[in-house]
């Protein structure tokens, strides 16, 4: 038990580092292509941080524990609304587009009914795997044609008129494309070890402490997967990046659901057990919450993360009190 609790913090470790470097060179990579940062959180670092949930819920569907797997997204995109959000916004707060109030966080709320919807039965089967996945192909081509408008808007502005609409900390690191990609991948590899290093360690004292595979998923390793996310948000929203920060939250949501639930159930149908009708209605609440606070002057405010923080402390006191 002592090497896993060395391996845990030096897991810790490297998703803290990972998440430095990931949002450093997304932020640089987004006003060399001209893309908005929004655009580049909801897709690229979104797909970045939520590689952990998509290793761990495979893994745990093939290993026949869908309680892992289901738990694992339930519990991860509960804590991104609640926690990661809260602590984001605690650190500074987070200053959210009309456009991403209106249509992004939407999706993510519209996601999280649907796997309430297909899920009433506690039966995640071929069928249902397929309707998240088309699911994700039309929130993924939404966002590319945002990213296209994006362009377009932005095609004949200068370099100061760019530097501008960027965060001086983005705008005065003039990075190569390259550097950026190579910062950005090396982050990524950095997020995704640490956060595997984390799980499996945590797990296996978990385990050792006899605590149930349905807590496990809805706490310990969705803690763990979510880790990118965390680290990633309150670094964008300490550098003031708060596109990135809210974009990567909204964005991992929605992979976690559509796709990686999606990919997982079409590969192996999960038989849910462990995971309550309150732990989806939690879920379903937290990212409804930040869509309600969203709308107050389009910012999170500071005394609006401590609510988010506090319920998800709440929730995690259930989960605890009912082991």
């Amino acid at each position: 038990m002592l090497l896993d609790i060395v391996l845990i913090i030096f897991g810790i470790a490297l998703v803290l580092k990972g998440a430095d470097l990931l949002t450093e060179g997304a932020s640089a990579l987004a006003r060399r292509m001209n893309v908005s940062e929004i655009i580049i959180g909801l897709t690229i670092v979104a797909a970045g941080t939520s590689a952990p949930e998509l290793f761990v819920s495979l893994v745990s569907a093939l290993n026949d524990t869908p309680d892992l797997a289901v738990g694992n997204v339930v519990g991860s995109n509960t804590m991104n609304a609640m926690l990661i959000v809260g602590t984001a916004a605690i650190v500074a707060p987070m200053t959210i587009s009309r456009s991403t109030v209106k249509k992004d966080i939407p999706f993510a709320v519209g996601a999280s009914l649907l796997l309430i919807l297909i899920a009433i039965d506690s039966h995640l089967g071929t069928a249902d795997g397929l309707i998240l996945l088309l699911g994700f192909a039309a929130f993924m081509s939404y966002t590319l044609m945002q990213a296209k408008q994006g362009n377009a808007a932005t095609a004949g502005a200068t370099d100061s008129q760019l530097d501008e609409k960027l965060p001086t900390t983005a705008s005065s690191k003039r990075q190569s494309p390259w550097l950026s990609t190579v910062l950005m991948l090396g982050g990524l590899a950095m997020l995704i070890v640490g956060s595997n290093l984390f799980v499996t360690s945590a797990t296996n004292v978990a385990l050792a402490l006899d605590i149930s595979e349905g807590i496990i998923g809805l706490t310990i390793v969705a803690g763990g997967t979510s880790l990118p996310e965390l680290a990633t948000s309150v670094v964008a929203a300490r550098k003031g990046q708060s596109a990135i920060a809210i974009g990567n939250v909204i964005g991992s949501n929605v992979f976690n659901i559509l796709l990686i639930l999606g990919a997982t159930a079409v590969i192996s149908p999960l038989q849910i057990e462990g995971i309550t009708t309150i732990d989806m209605a939690v879920m379903l609440a937290s990212v409804a919450a930040v869509w309600l606070f969203s709308f107050t002057k389009f910012t999170v405010e500071r005394w609006e993360g401590a609510l988010l923080v506090g319920g998800y402390m709440a929730y995690l006191g259930w989960l605890i009190s009912n082991l």
